[in-house]
């Protein structure tokens, strides 16, 4: 009730009837910490539960934007959570409903009676800008969040005995949650839907090879997926072995030298020195188990100066934080996307990451809720999100040692939350021979894509160069790297032969492997 509207007339002993005092709204401890009134707009919490009152269309538009914690009277909460009550048995919402069940409840009198309820509606000059005074409401209300928020990480940070790192993680959740569950994206109309398709398919024409998203470097693969696309999650599985590291640093690779896109990498297995080490291997051709041991000759020397140039300059930004958790990711993701404007971003591996503490002791809901915190994550930056994943070991107890999607480790929401899943598979690591596989199995690795949300599945054949730890396309030859001798020039290199992408080629020119 507003200071100086008329209270509710109750009886009084022997003294006949007296008018008692309005009940006022407590004042939060911020108020008092920071000598101001917290942020609020009472008269348009008036004015927005008033419409929702009077008019049924205006309620659908605002409800499913508010809460009642929002509200910033308590009385106002009460009769907010009373109408959504009423919405969710499908009964009408008016003064006398919303009335019956705050009596109902026992909260009739706390909130001020029926005269209160009742000057709500009077509060209504016109309910055509509900949704706008909504909005204003939601702003009070992270304000209001922001300052209690802040204001518990200020008392705690004077306090000896807070764990810093205990603080951030609060501090980091405490947001996030802010963040999620007021700053929700808009319901849009299939006209500006529409038109922001059309006009994604025609900027996919002038993109090089007709890619609309980014592509992964291999011509086959980017052929199916017209390359990786925004908001998608991309699961990529193996088992141990198999080279899904070496994969996604070979696509990191290609991404940020060839197509010049920057590329957030997060490694929770292995050091950023580890990560470079393996890409100069990939990129000067020249054998990891010699540049571990430092053991080069002198054209060699020479050669990895010359041709570490591209990565030099390559936009690709490798974090190797150990036992991520999904608060970190999304804040350092922010930061890179702020910073860089990074356009994808690699895991290795999903589950290395630390879950939300609320899960720990459950692996499956652990990982359940990394998953979807994945997805979440990719579709708030608009970028894809490439997850390295591990399989579980039902695949070594089968005849057959091709994973299939069942084999996805530890959660079967992985596989839901996912909007492509790839594994990789190389028959000569289970020492197959051409008869067993139906054809070549020295150096080659099959990428099966086994879910594709927006397209078809298939499986591919890349080259795996071992000693370089790298994949390519199958029209790549390397000659063997006992045939190269010294050169006086390094910037022309004879081992590799560069055929022309057949990406936009008839499937009928396909060629056959």
């Amino acid at each position: 009730m507003e200071p100086g509207s008329p209270g509710r007339v109750v009886p009084s002993s022997g003294q006949g009837l007296v008018r008692r005092k309005p009940r006022k709204a407590p004042v939060p401890d911020m108020a008092f910490e920071h000598g101001k009134v917290p942020p609020q707009a009472v008269d348009l919490e008036e004015a927005v539960l008033g419409a929702m009152m009077l008019e049924k269309d205006k309620l659908g538009a605002v409800i499913e934007l508010l809460k009642p914690e929002v509200f910033y009277k308590t009385e106002h909460q009460l009769i907010f959570a009373a109408i959504m009550r009423l919405f969710a048995q499908v009964k009408p919402v008016d003064i006398l409903t919303v009335t019956d069940e705050l009596r109902q409840s026992g909260e009739l009198e706390m909130v001020g009676g029926p005269y209160y309820i009742a000057m709500l509606t009077n509060r209504v000059a016109s309910s055509a800008n509900i949704e706008f005074h909504t909005r204003i409401i939601l702003q009070k209300h992270i304000q209001r969040e922001l300052i209690r928020i802040s204001s518990a990480i200020i008392k705690d940070a004077f306090e000896d005995t807070t764990d810093v790192f205990d603080l951030l993680d609060r501090a980091e959740s405490s947001l996030f949650t802010v963040s999620e569950s007021s700053l929700r994206r808009n319901v849009r109309s299939m006209q500006s839907l529409v038109k922001e398709a059309v006009a994604e398919i025609a900027a996919g024409r002038a993109h090089e090879g007709h890619l609309r998203g980014v592509g992964s470097g291999f011509t086959d693969i980017d052929r199916i997926t017209a390359g990786w696309q925004r908001s998608d999650l991309i699961i990529l599985a193996s088992r141990p072995g198999m080279g899904k590291t070496a994969f996604a640093l070979t696509m990191a690779r290609n991404i940020a030298v060839d197509f010049k896109k920057p590329v957030a990498l997060f490694s929770l297995e292995m050091s950023g020195v580890q990560l470079v080490t393996r890409l100069i291997a990939s990129e000067t051709e020249i054998s990891a188990e010699k540049l571990r041991r430092g053991d080069l000759e002198e054209y060699e020397w020479e050669q990895l100066n010359s041709r570490i140039t591209p990565l030099i300059d390559a936009p690709l930004f490798i974090d190797d934080t150990p036992a991520l958790t999904i608060f970190e990711l999304r804040a350092k993701c922010r930061r890179m996307k702020t910073q860089h404007n990074i356009e994808v971003v690699i895991l290795d591996y999903l589950q290395l990451m630390q879950g939300a503490p609320e899960h720990k002791g459950n692996r499956e809901q652990e990982i359940s809720n990394i998953s979807r915190s994945l997805k979440a994550l990719s579709k708030e930056l608009d970028v894809p999100i490439i997850a390295l994943s591990q399989l579980s070991r039902e695949v070594e107890k089968r005849l057959v040692k091709k994973p299939i999607l069942s084999d996805l480790r530890e959660s079967g929401s992985i596989e839901q939350d996912a909007d492509m899943v790839l594994f990789i598979y190389r028959p000569e690591y289970y020492k197959l021979n051409e008869e067993d596989y139906e054809g070549p199995v020295e150096g080659v690795a099959e990428i099966s894509i086994a879910k594709n949300r927006n397209g078809a599945t298939k499986d591919i054949k890349l080259k795996f160069i071992a000693r370089f730890a790298k994949f390519t396309d199958m029209e790549v030859d390397y000659a063997s790297m006992n045939t190269i001798s010294p050169s006086s020039s390094f910037e022309s290199p004879a081992r590799t032969r560069t055929v022309m992408s057949k990406m936009d080629d008839d499937d009928r020119n396909e060629p056959q492997f």
